[in-house]
């Protein structure tokens, strides 16, 4: 399809560039920025006036619930949310049900993404069978079938030689590790461990809990050289040794969930069951310290953590409550809320969900991850337009996910959100617009 998309301020962290132009898309590529090719017949004009022009957005964690949890979220309709977040690639850990350790699981659920449209679909392939930390999955079989990494998800490896063994196989090979740092002992509370959770009495998880893990990961990392992502960071301990992990060199990159990025345990207010994620929220002064690593380039992406959950699993008591919210429809607008609480540069908000993440997926895909993240000529047309000024109040009617739980719900937190999505293009197509 022939799409002309007119008048919009076109934006690419990669590049630098920012102009008012007309972007032509032909053959799922971007054809033109600016002049638009003489005979150039759209079959289909987007007015972009007053809007935004961006790459598509990149997800590097995003739960779709399926297969087994379909009652939580159907693929359908998460890739759907996908879209109208102006989301056009996503990495999804493996801890379905089953945790996806067999090609033909990866084979099914790539296919059906495929056939929906709506969205670049990437799995990471469980690391360990089942996700129980003894036997190593066939990595090899789960990359042909289509995984771009290989992850435990939430689920810790209490066996280090378990995961040495992991990381030796994978450096081999050239394939990536994505691991969340969390001491499986010490991570078992339900809120941060500190004066709100005392005060609570809900049981607490240090911080302690990633920085053991993170020191273990990253003495790994030095011996075998594999190449390890590391998932959803909390703490200013973290952040602290992953900034001197990269200053040595190591090969690693990291990400920020939007909620460590907005929120402290002081939210958790009166056992609000929407503040029930992993990792918890953490201190002030963690969250400062998450924001100042994403503004200097320490952490590399920011990430939804989209996990739908039904209303049976979080109308419980805080302790009770099944951890996760959605998040998908929300990525941009917590970014752009970043940037305009700390004062963060426009290209360095946006390169946070295009750029930099793009960069990390095509660490692990190589070539075949083409232009993904990026806003150029010749390049694959996975587009977001999106008004700037369009603030929102989040609710539930507003979300298209099956999943209607965040804390950042209108009602919870009375925070409006900035920016909506107008459309969203996919390898050319229109993959969303709003109605």
């Amino acid at each position: 399809m022939k799409i002309l998309i007119e008048g919009g301020r076109v934006i690419d962290p990669s590049s630098g560039r920012d102009e008012t132009a007309d972007v032509a898309v032909a053959d799922e590529q971007v054809l033109a920025i600016g002049r638009v090719p003489d005979g150039f017949q759209p079959e289909m004009r987007l007015d972009a006036r007053g809007c935004i022009v961006a790459p598509g957005l990149v997800d590097l964690n995003a739960r779709l619930r399926e297969p087994g949890l379909e009652h939580e979220g159907m693929l359908e309709s998460e890739l759907k949310a996908a879209a109208a977040g102006g989301v056009t690639s996503l990495v999804c850990p493996p801890d379905t049900d089953p945790a996806l350790d067999e090609p033909g699981l990866v084979e099914m659920l790539k296919f059906r993404a495929r056939k929906l449209g709506r969205c670049r679909l990437y799995p990471l392939g469980a690391l360990t069978r089942a996700l129980q930390g003894e036997a190593l999955t066939e990595m090899a079989e789960l990359t042909e079938a289509g995984c771009v990494g290989f992850s435990q998800a939430d689920v810790a490896i209490t066996d280090t030689q378990v995961l040495m063994r992991a990381m030796q196989y994978a450096a081999t090979f050239g394939y990536t590790v994505w691991l969340r740092p969390q001491d499986r002992w010490l991570g078992k509370g339900v809120a941060a461990q500190g004066s709100v959770a005392t005060r609570m009495g809900l049981s607490g998880v240090p911080a302690a809990a990633e920085t053991i893990a993170l020191h273990t990961i990253l003495e790994l990392v030095r011996s075998t050289q594999a190449r390890v992502h590391i998932s959803k960071l909390s703490s200013a301990g973290g952040v602290a040794l992953v900034r001197q992990a990269k200053a040595e060199g190591l090969p690693l990159t990291a990400d920020v969930s939007i909620h460590s990025l907005h929120l402290t345990d002081a939210d958790i207010g009166f056992f609000s069951a929407a503040m029930r994620l992993t990792p918890p929220l953490r201190q002030q002064r963690d969250r400062d310290a998450l924001r100042a690593a994403l503004a200097d380039g320490t952490l590399d992406a920011l990430v939804s953590d989209h996990m739908p959950v039904g209303s049976d699993e979080k109308t419980l008591p805080f302790a009770e409550a099944v951890p996760g919210a959605t998040g998908l429809e929300l990525l941009l607008g917590m970014a752009l809320k970043w940037a305009e609480d700390d004062g963060v540069p426009l290209h360095r908000a946006l390169g946070v969900v295009t750029q930099g993440p793009a960069q990390v997926l095509g660490a692990a895909l190589g070539p075949q991850h083409g232009h993904a993240g990026r806003l150029i000529e010749g390049g694959v047309a996975d587009l977001c337009v999106f008004d700037p000024q369009a603030d929102w109040a989040v609710t539930p009617d507003a979300l298209v996910s099956q999943g209607k739980h965040t804390p950042f719900d209108f009602s919870i937190s009375g925070m409006r959100v900035p920016a909506r999505v107008r459309a969203t293009l996919v390898a050319g197509g229109l993959a969303w617009q709003a109605g």
